[in-house]
């Protein structure tokens, strides 16, 4: 078969299909499972490009020297600059490639703010989109092809990134009632009607497919990428196990691997991030093995933040995935601590850096909390304000109870655990942590209850029975990995391309190095980079 373009791997590597098509390349997709959407399907589906017409449509003022102003300050010169200006200058057009060519309809995540929004050229407001509920009968039968969340509400609730925040205060805000029963109406009336509404990554998936589909690009499902041809040292086409039988597909622009990272490839993981890790600690895609990596070494590709993730705080709970932890380490009423009950971190900080701080700790590390505590949060996704903690967490040494604080240290050995909350309980009464200043940012704020004041984040411990619940640093995928340029060309080691083979999303290394600068920053630095390969590809951009 000949093509000019091979896109390997269904997340987002589909805007960079739609974008190569739309720019009058023919395309493939191979996808090595028979699901597309990979992690993007898994995720919360927002993406993270400031400047885009979405965001100006809805009213957010911002500039593009802010925006540079802020990279420039969060990337701390840990990644050429030519690879974030790309998203930069290059994403707003892939937003606009998304809209043209999907039937997705798309809303502002109002006030999620950047993750470090005190920083120079920051965003309190927030600078991310989210896409709406999707039909995803929409799909025909390829609706059976989108990959199965982990994750699912025990009702048909299309929960958006934008409505997670007031669910999670169903027990604390009438805004948490209404926003459930409007979800509920939503999810129960469209099955009345014969419409299935999903949201988050699942609606951004099934949408990028939609219009796949529409532009007639074929998808290969269950064809796993076995080698890269190379002639005269450019990348010419690949080698796809499909039915059995190796295929080679001659890609006269180019090749990009889209595959997604090595979430669950333990000996990567144990070689360049920690032999702590265990993979079932991911939320992202199970059949992120990692493959692409050492094909793109072998033909010369360079590696790139091999050791970091998008790292995000979670319950090593028995299941296909653990329980994330996310609003939960904002509220009021619970604190971190190490093995000798201290705390050591900002629990309400953005997950990835949460995460970072989390893998320099020796395992376990615990999340303590109180009676108040679990009488009003839902906890770790799953379980509801009242509801007691599964017996399967206490069966499997993952969560401990007492009566008092005292007797729960003694439990679980954390001697200083007493001390601890005694302090934590003083400075919460003030209303400030003057020692991990919880609560300072508006980071911290967004996920806090707004019925508690003067900082929403801060409250005491003090109401028994007390609880503690291991915390260990989950992820949403690996991202490390191919180094690549500004216009996701691959690298050498000595700085050199390799013609004709680009790399995007978790396959590549992270464009913005150690740092998760806002909510939806890696499926943005997919999209943008997708768009950018392809543009690339097609001669529509130079070097």
């Amino acid at each position: 078969m000949d093509v000019d373009f091979v896109v390997v791997g269904s997340g987002t590597g589909m805007l960079a299909a739609l974008a190569a098509a739309e720019a009058g390349m023919s395309v493939l997709i191979v996808e090595k499972s028979r699901y597309f959407g990979g992690s993007t399907a898994l995720s919360g589906g927002g993406f993270w490009v400031p400047g885009n017409a979405l965001l100006r449509a809805a009213g957010v003022a911002d500039s593009p020297a802010r925006a540079r102003e802020y990279l420039t300050t969060v990337t701390a010169g840990e990644t050429p600059e030519e690879r974030w200006r790309t998203h930069l200058e290059h994403g707003p057009a892939a937003v606009d490639v998304l809209r043209r060519r999907t039937p997705l309809r798309f809303q502002w995540m109002t006030g999620y703010a950047d993750y470090f929004p005190e920083l120079p050229g920051g965003s309190a407001a927030g600078r991310a989109m989210e896409p709406k509920p999707f039909d995803v009968r929409r799909l025909g039968a390829d609706r059976a092809r989108l990959r199965p969340a982990a994750l699912a509400a025990p009702f048909p609730m299309p929960v958006t990134g934008r409505t997670y925040k007031w669910l999670n205060l169903v027990a604390r805000h009438p805004r948490g009632i209404v926003t459930g029963a409007r979800l509920l109406g939503l999810g129960l009336g469209g099955l009345a009607i014969r419409r299935e509404y999903v949201a988050g990554g699942g609606a951004l998936a099934a949408g990028l497919f939609a219009g796949v589909r529409a532009a007639k690009i074929p998808v290969w499902f269950e064809s796993a990428l076995k080698d890269l041809v190379i002639e005269d040292g450019r990348v010419t086409g690949v080698v796809v196990t499909r039915e059995g039988q190796d295929e080679t597909v001659r890609a006269a622009r180019g090749v990009l691997l889209s595959a997604g990272g090595f979430d669950r490839n333990r000996t990567l993981r144990h070689e360049h991030q920690s032999p702590q890790l265990d993979t079932d600690w991911c939320l992202g895609n199970p059949e992120n093995t990692g493959d692409v990596i050492p094909i793109a070494q072998a033909a010369g590709a360079d590696l790139a933040f091999m050791n970091e993730a998008w790292w995000f705080p979670a319950v090593p709970v028995p299941g296909p995935v653990p329980g994330p932890l996310l609003a939960e380490r904002s509220l009021p009423g619970q604190i971190i601590v190490d093995q000798r009950g201290r705390r050591f971190m900002n629990e309400a900080v953005n997950y990835m850096t949460a995460g970072q701080i989390l893998i320099q700790q020796q395992l376990p590390v615990w999340m303590v909390f109180d009676q108040r505590y679990r009488n009003r949060y839902v906890f770790a996704g799953s379980v509801f304000p009242r509801q007691p903690l599964p017996r399967a967490w206490y069966d499997a040494g993952l969560a401990a109870k007492a009566p008092t604080l005292a007797e729960l240290a003694e439990q679980l050995g954390l001697t200083e655990l007493p001390a601890t909350v005694e302090r934590f309980n003083t400075q919460a009464a003030a209303g400030r942590d003057d020692d991990f200043h919880r609560g300072d940012s508006a980071y911290d704020r967004y996920y806090g209850d707004p019925t508690i004041g003067p900082n929403p984040c801060l409250g005491p411990l003090d109401q028994g029975p007390f609880y503690a619940v291991q915390v260990v640093p989950g992820d949403l995928g690996t991202c490390g990995g191919i180094r690549a340029d500004g216009f996701a060309r691959a690298l050498r080691p000595d700085g050199s391309v390799i013609e004709g083979l680009y790399a995007t999303g978790n396959a590549a290394g992270n464009a913005f190095g150690r740092v998760y600068p806002g909510p939806g920053a890696t499926i943005g630095q997919g999209l943008s980079f997708g768009y950018t390969a392809a543009r690339h590809a097609a001669g529509k951009l130079a070097a």
